[in-house]
């Protein structure tokens, strides 16, 4: 479907179950991002994908674990959105550049810290097994400190950014301005 099919809502134009969604983003972001304005055109998966984004934010998984697992998701369904927006975020968090060159080329590149590195390969198994990963895989998952409720977290962050990414790839979502710098 081409993007052309997605507008650009204002608050005005949004249906009307969006819009509170969308006033409550740009206080929170100070703008209204794009990839909002376009989700907009589905209340339910805008209100969606933040309710279960915040969920996410609030899991037990460290802060750098959950940006894998978000950078992971963002690069592997080619959401430049994502990739910028959560690039900034891994900055503020004071994430090493090695890293976060390694999150934004992963096919090139192993992450510098194991510990990381387990949740992508992790992240990526339960997307190639549909969640059936052996026993090994969540062996090896749990070997570097995290627990089977993080196990479980992973699937939330990729229902989560699964939502976001095919989103906002969907309705082609162009880049903030405001996040140009991190593109």
């Amino acid at each position: 479907m081409p993007a052309s099919a997605f507008p650009d809502h204002t608050l005005e134009s949004a249906p009307a179950a969006a819009r509170r969604t969308m006033e409550t983003v740009t206080k929170k972001q100070g703008y209204l991002p794009a990839a909002v304005v376009r989700l907009a055109a589905s209340p339910e998966l805008l209100d969606g994908f933040l309710k279960i984004g915040a969920i996410f934010e609030s899991c037990t998984l460290d802060p750098l674990s959950r940006e894998v697992l978000i950078m992971t998701m963002a690069t592997r369904n080619d959401c430049h959105v994502c990739v910028a927006m959560h690039t900034a975020k891994l900055i503020a968090l004071g994430a090493d550049p090695e890293l976060i060159t390694a999150l934004r080329e992963p096919e090139t590149r192993t992450l510098p810290d194991e510990r990381l590195e387990s949740v992508r390969q992790f992240t990526l198994s339960v997307i190639a097994t549909s969640g059936a990963v052996d026993d090994r895989t969540l062996q090896a998952f749990l070997a570097h400190g995290y627990t089977a409720r993080n196990a479980l977290e992973v699937v939330l962050g990729i229902g989560a950014y699964t939502m976001s990414t095919l989103g906002n790839r969907m309705t082609g979502a162009p880049l903030d301005p405001q996040m140009a710098a991190f593109a």
